[in-house]
């Protein structure tokens, strides 16, 4: 093996040392980004994952700066976003997208858009309307 060979796996050793850790909590998102619509918890995530509830949090939060929870709910509010462009009524979109109530759908739209879920489809159909128009 050459000098630079060995530097290179020393390195790699190095920034990679935690890759089984790396891996839960991509496992975490890939699941959370496959299955999003269902009613997912931390005890569901950790059965099918195969690894504590607490330490799956640690490591969620460590890789991408934010708990699962947090992540779910962007991922329900991206889904929200293209079903509402495409016209689906709001109530039918928070339950398509995983939410329990529409209350709490609409709170938790606004807090993430700074709109209503109402106001993002009419503003939206108004953007599809004018760039057709041109």
């Amino acid at each position: 093996m050459t000098f630079y060979q060995i530097k290179l796996q020393s390195f790699k050793r190095a920034i990679y040392s935690n890759h089984a850790q790396l891996k839960t909590a991509r496992g975490i998102r890939k699941y959370t980004d496959t299955h999003y619509w269902e009613n997912l918890d931390l005890d569901d995530l950790s059965r099918n994952l195969y690894v504590s509830k607490y330490h799956m949090l640690r490591l969620f939060k460590q890789y991408y700066g934010q708990t699962p929870r947090q992540y779910l709910i962007d991922q329900r509010i991206e889904a929200s976003k293209e079903k509402l462009k495409s016209g689906m009524s709001v109530t039918q979109c928070c339950f398509t997208v995983g939410f329990e109530s529409p209350g709490s759908f609409s709170t938790l739209f606004k807090s993430r858009t700074g709109k209503t879920a109402s106001q993002y489809q009419k503003e939206q159909f108004s953007r599809s309307n004018s760039s057709k128009q041109f």
